[in-house]
């Protein structure tokens, strides 16, 4: 089975920590919170035209869900969730989960190497030199009020218009973005915690999925 078909978890980027080995070593560590991931649907072949299975995270007001979303939920024995999100698996995994079961952290182990993905900070509108990493200009004595601008786009009588992607200045950042091959150094069971090695994208409290890596040494 491909890598790129397995089961993930939802989760909250809860903040960063340390944690030291056996040898003193200071090891730093996103802290995502895992925990109450529950199966909503189970999608076949025969039904579904392709094998998938459903997952919601977190919670929220029942009178924060439409009506269409609440009754789907409701079928599948689950509360309201504030996230809801299908991963291609393979055909035998869907024997061991049912509608409204509860996926454990467990499903990572210590040592794994996973990809997360989730929603980068938002750093507004920002100029070339911060967007692009263009230089800047010489800031002697003639340059008026043009150091950190980008200059001509040489975009004047022909063609008369500017090509789409023309690196400018924009907003930067809010993007979806993934983060591969972070090791698991720690798994929690039972307070429903994943611990990886290094940063995700994210602000605290954001929502991330963390996937099993497809690039990981030796994954095929």
């Amino acid at each position: 089975m491909s890598l790129s078909n397995s089961l993930g978890l939802l989760g909250r980027k809860v903040g960063m920590m340390r944690l030291f080995t056996d040898d003193g070593d200071a090891v730093p560590v996103t802290v995502v919170d895992v925990s109450n991931n529950r199966v909503t649907q189970v999608k076949t072949q025969d039904n579904d035209g392709y094998v998938a299975l459903q997952v919601t995270f977190g919670s929220r007001k029942t009178s924060r869900v439409t009506k269409p979303a609440a009754g789907h939920l409701a079928k599948a024995g689950a509360n309201a969730a504030s996230v809801l999100k299908e991963f291609n698996v393979a055909q035998d995994q869907l024997a061991a989960l049912k509608p409204g079961e509860v996926i454990a952290a467990t499903i990572f182990e210590a040592g794994q190497k996973v990809d997360v993905t989730g929603v980068t900070q938002g750093k507004g509108f920002t100029g070339t030199i911060k967007r692009h990493n263009f230089k800047s200009q010489r800031a002697s004595h003639g340059n008026s009020r043009s150091h950190n601008v980008p200059g001509s786009i040489s975009m004047a009588q022909d063609p008369g218009r500017v090509f789409p992607g023309k690196k400018m200045s924009g907003h930067r950042g809010d993007v979806t973005c993934t983060t591969q091959n972070l090791a698991v150094i720690r798994v929690d069971e039972a307070r429903g915690l994943l611990m990886v090695k290094g940063a995700i994208p994210g602000s605290k409290g954001g929502f991330v999925t963390v996937r099993p890596a497809i690039k990981a040494k030796g994954a095929n």
